[in-house]
């Protein structure tokens, strides 16, 4: 559901963007950090935030970090 989202803001097209694993932190809502494939080599690692289900919105990317590989470390950042 973020896709868009990412593409827009790091200006980049992504043929491939499949989640390989994520941490959850619960805040007033839950933050998601999620490390995603983006081509054969390529990773991001993605922020991203969705709110408490009573205010009926839907996720929104927070932040990222490019230049990622499969064997970076998921961080909170």
């Amino acid at each position: 559901q973020v896709k868009p989202q990412f593409e827009s803001q790091a200006n980049m097209n992504c043929a491939v963007f499949t989640a390989i694993v994520y941490k959850t932190q619960v805040v007033a809502g839950t933050m998601y950090f999620i490390k995603v494939q983006t081509s054969n080599a390529e990773y991001v690692h993605l922020k991203v935030f969705q709110s408490l289900p009573h205010e009926n919105l839907g996720p929104s990317l927070v932040s990222f970090q490019t230049g990622k590989t499969r064997d970076d470390p998921l961080t909170y950042f």
